[in-house]
């Protein structure tokens, strides 16, 4: 089938004429000499507007679109401070180390025009070698660096090598790219600027910031949230704009056997039979994937497609590439280097190619499903006819919530405002590190109080820790000499993991430790730049997995299950009634997220070929925030006595929990503006029950998937009705019959059971009639997570299950081994010891988490399991042994210090 037969909707936006302005008055004649020799004569109207609000000490956002000369807007009144005043320092900001150097080359002709001795100007950051660093802190004007950088490098150091100077003469903040700065990452940043504003105070400088950003929904709050200051917005663009196309792909469906729906055609299978029509006809290219994964799958089906198709034969698979985050800084920029050589014409990436970097002169962009958010989309599409060539731009639909939603009503797309980038600068966890951080550039004063304003909590904490001491009512710190250095800006995870080919040694990428219990586990296909590995081995103590090229036809995906409980006292909550039939509350909770197997896939027709369970659980283990709401006792009776099971208890179908969890997560996406990745929707374990008649309530839980949280599942309390109210929408617009896995997840649950759940949220209903189940017999059992012991039958097994710990090598299996014995009693479990000092070490917060972690790993043990310690009196007093042991101890003791005095 032709891509053209696949197009169901397509629009055009017209050419738009430039509107432009005379060189402002006040701009040097000089930099006005320079622009005409560059054949700029005049400036689009933004640009002059951005000067001349510069020049009157405002702070500015500028949000004009893709390729509208934002760079010289920001880049003309740091050039007219720098030209007038040679000691003026500039520090520009940009979210990646590519997107530096593509705006240094930028920076090049100004350099070469003025002089080094007028303008200098340099990268730094961590590729950058040690004489370069020492000739820009001493020299450059103009200072090209990432976050990371500023936050472990000048700000930690910023009293020596010459980063004083810098300070004090500081001038300009320029931070690019402003909207990627979102979630953990721009919390992350907000931290660093009010640390970056401290120092700047010290050495009495204030700079002034200029930022530029997407068009997004909240630019102003972002700007002032992430900065601290107040800005202005500049968004009337005058820039000039070829003609620009969209067409929105709409892949087939996929018809089984009796006609049985199968589901939609995979995105990548349809970009894969694109990109070589692109390559033929000579187009200049980007496929946007929404994964590492799929753009490895894109690009080894696209390949393999050329290698197949082609009249030149294999010689066209070299004119495409990778291009994706887990690639080493040098392939990444050979690759960049080719792409503006045309060497190769196109590329399929993840969004890094999201940003400003100049990749050469691109014609059409593929977007292999939608990226998530309409900014992204813009700014993807944006890649294209930038050097005023009419473009083309694919967005290729998948089977997902707003995909689909795009494909009936595509005016949402182009007609509808952009979303807002949402940041929490006052997780407890990012202030903490950044607070620790801060004392240890400059002793914390009462003048910080008004930046960290968890600041009076932080410090006791710190002080018990031994991290700071009180000096004439400041805190210095007495830690560690660099506390700048023990987290990433990136994430909260800190634990971070490494692929190494075990044929060469060779570091193949490296990733957070949940990413690589799902994509480094053994087993697991790897693909990097179109070559698979299969990981032979998972080291969890090094945080070193090993892999070996694999020839195999297969990719796979990993199985999960995440288990959740409450961990703040009831007074700490916040509780309120949301309609007659449910209530919500907000608070802490522990988060258990279990990858216990893995399915294998067949490229191209994406084929489950079987799964593999594996013999011990991957778990990650962390506390955050969650709302949650209780299912109605009637869906939760229903929803359990639809489900179909195995004759060895396994659920194989039916299971409409899921159903309702997946809607409430895309309807709660849509009301907080969040990412997939962001947050988790699941319900309590206690929701598939076999003992169907309980009256336990179920519970639905939206949780943050960021150690400490970041503010979504809080302000999803705020908006659940709104969330529940927007799933019942969008599952019952759905344009599918029964449902499909845009709506509900999976098209073998029935979408009129999940409607009628989440309409029960609200009042009670009858159960519909005809309710449709499956009619085609089992389905494959689906493996679960398969416990080795029973809960209840614990203490009769309890040497057996020791033993089972002793084997599998796990923590505190041999503490457990000396356990006397074990009592189960409902939700409990008592540990019978023989000591009375074991009480407190065993309960201490830290094991007693781990014990019932161990428990719920190997056992079916209840949801919130309650350990409780007995201690049976011993048979002989041990008072005697006692004394015995304290005076040996004491006779110990004596004889090292006779034989320190006679030394």
């Amino acid at each position: 089938m032709e891509i053209q037969d696949l197009i169901i909707y397509q629009k055009t936006i017209a050419k738009r004429e430039g509107c432009y302005a005379d060189f402002p008055a006040r701009l040097s004649a000089e930099i006005g000499d320079f622009l005409s020799t560059r054949g700029i004569t005049r400036l689009y109207s933004h640009q002059a507007e951005m000067f001349e609000a510069a020049q009157a000490q405002k702070n500015i956002v500028i949000t004009t679109t893709t390729a509208s000369g934002k760079t010289l807007s920001f880049l003309l009144p740091v050039l007219q401070e720098i030209l007038s005043n040679p000691t003026a320092r500039a520090i520009f900001v940009y979210p990646t180390k590519a997107l530096a150097s593509d705006q240094y080359r930028a920076l090049v002709p100004y350099l070469e025009y003025f002089g080094e001795n007028r303008i200098s100007a340099g990268v730094y950051d961590g590729d950058t070698p040690v004489n370069e660093r020492s000739r820009i802190r001493k020299n450059a004007n103009i200072i090209l660096t990432n976050p990371e950088m500023l936050n472990s490098a000048f700000l930690s150091n910023h009293s020596k090598f010459g980063f004083d100077f810098i300070f004090a003469n500081l001038k300009y903040l320029v931070i690019d790219e402003l909207h990627t700065y979102r979630g953990a990452f721009g919390s992350h940043l907000a931290n660093v600027f009010r640390r970056f504003k401290r120092i700047c105070r010290y050495y009495h400088s204030a700079p002034q910031y200029l930022c530029s950003s997407a068009t997004i929904a909240n630019p102003l709050e972002l700007a002032q949230g992430i900065c601290g200051q107040p800005f202005i917005q500049i968004d009337q663009d005058g820039s000039p704009a070829a003609q620009r196309t969209y067409l929105l792909v709409q892949p087939p469906r996929i018809v089984g056997r009796d006609q049985q729906d199968l589901g939609q055609l995979q995105p990548t299978t349809i970009a894969a039979n694109l990109i070589p029509d692109l390559v033929e006809g000579e187009h200049n290219f980007i496929a946007f994937a929404k994964s590492r994964k799929n753009v490895e799958i894109v690009l080894k089906e696209s390949r393999d497609n050329l290698e197949t198709e082609s009249f030149f034969g294999p010689a066209l698979t070299d004119k495409i590439s990778g291009y994706r985050g887990g690639y080493t800084p040098l392939e990444r920029k050979e690759i960049e280097k080719k792409m503006i050589t045309g060497a190769i014409r196109g590329l399929v990436s993840t969004n890094a190619l999201e940003l400003g970097i100049d990749i050469g002169n691109i014609d059409t962009t593929v977007l292999v499903g939608y990226p998530g958010t309409r900014a992204s989309f813009w700014q993807q599409t944006g890649r294209a006819g930038r050097c005023g060539k009419d473009c083309t731009n694919y967005l290729i639909l998948d089977n997902q919530p707003f995909d689909q939603y795009i494909a009936i009503n595509p005016d949402w797309l182009f007609e509808s405002s952009s979303e807002n980038a949402v940041i929490d600068p006052n997780n407890l966890l990012i202030q903490l590190a950044h607070i620790r951080a801060a004392a240890a550039e400059i002793p914390l004063t009462l003048d910080d109080i008004a930046l960290f304003p968890d600041l009076g909590e932080t410090i006791p904490v710190l002080l018990r820790a031994h991290e700071l001491t009180s000096q004439n009512g400041k805190f210095a710190w007495t830690g560690q000499a660099f506390p700048a250095g023990d987290f990433s800006l990136r994430n909260i995870d800190q634990s971070r993991y490494k692929l190494i080919n075990q044929e060469n040694n060779q570091e193949i990428t490296e990733m957070d430790e949940m990413q690589a219990f799902r994509e480094l586990h053994q087993g697991a296909i790897y693909m990097h730049d179109g070559v698979l590995f299969e990981v032979i081995r998972l080291n969890l103590e090094s945080h070193t997995a090993f892999a070996i090229p694999f020839n195999g036809n297969y990719y796979t995906m990993p199985g999960s299950h995440t288990q959740i409980r409450i961990i703040a006292a009831s007074h700490e909550l916040n509780e309120k009634q949301i309609e007659k039939r449910i209530n919500g509350a907000f608070g802490d909770v522990n988060v258990n997220e279990m990858v216990y197997m893995y399915k294998k896939l067949q490229f191209h027709n994406h084929q489950n070929l079987g799964y593999e369970q594996f013999e011990k659980p991957l778990a990650k283990d962390y506390d955050t925030e969650s709302t949650w709401i209780n299912l109605p006792a009637n869906v939760v009776s229903i929803y359990r006595r639809l489900i179909q099971w195995s004759q060895n208890g396994q659920i194989i179908q039916n299971n409409h929990f899921e159903g309702v969890a997946y809607a409430i997560k895309n309807a709660t996406m849509m009301a907080t503006m969040t990412e997939r990745e962001d947050i988790g929707v699941t319900v309590s374990n206690n929701a598939i029950d076999l003992g169907i008649d309980s009256d336990e309530d179920v519970y639905l839980y939206l949780y943050d998937r960021y150690i400490g949280g970041l503010g979504y599942a809080e302000k999803a309390f705020d908006l659940i009705l709104p969330i529940i109210n927007n799933a019942i929408r969008m599952v019952s617009g759905c344009p599918c019959e029964q449902g499909c896995a845009a709506c509900i997840g999976d098209y073998h649950l029935d979408k009129s059971l999940v409607l009628w759940g989440l309409r029960n949220f609200l009042a009670e209903l009858a159960l519909p009639k005809g309710i449709k189940l499956t009619t085609s017999g089992l389905a494959p059992a689906v493996p679960v997570i398969k416990k080795p012991f029973g809960f209840d039958t614990l203490p009769e097994n309890w040497p057996a299950f020791c033993d089972y710990l002793l084997r599998n090598g796990e923590r505190f299996g041999s503490f457990l081994s000396t356990v006397m014995a074990v009592e189960v009693d409902g939700q409990g479990l008592t540990l019978v010891l023989d000591q009375d000092f074991y009480r407190e070490w065993v309960m201490d917060a830290s094991n007693k988490k781990s014990l019932i972690n161990l428990f719920s790993y190997y056992t079916d043990a209840p949801t919130d399991l309650k350990l409780a310690i007995r201690i049976e009196e011993l048979r002989v007093n041990p008072t005697d042994k006692r004394k015995k042991l304290q005076r040996r101890y004491e006779n110990l003791i004596d004889t090292k210090i006779k034989e320190n005095q006679e030394e």
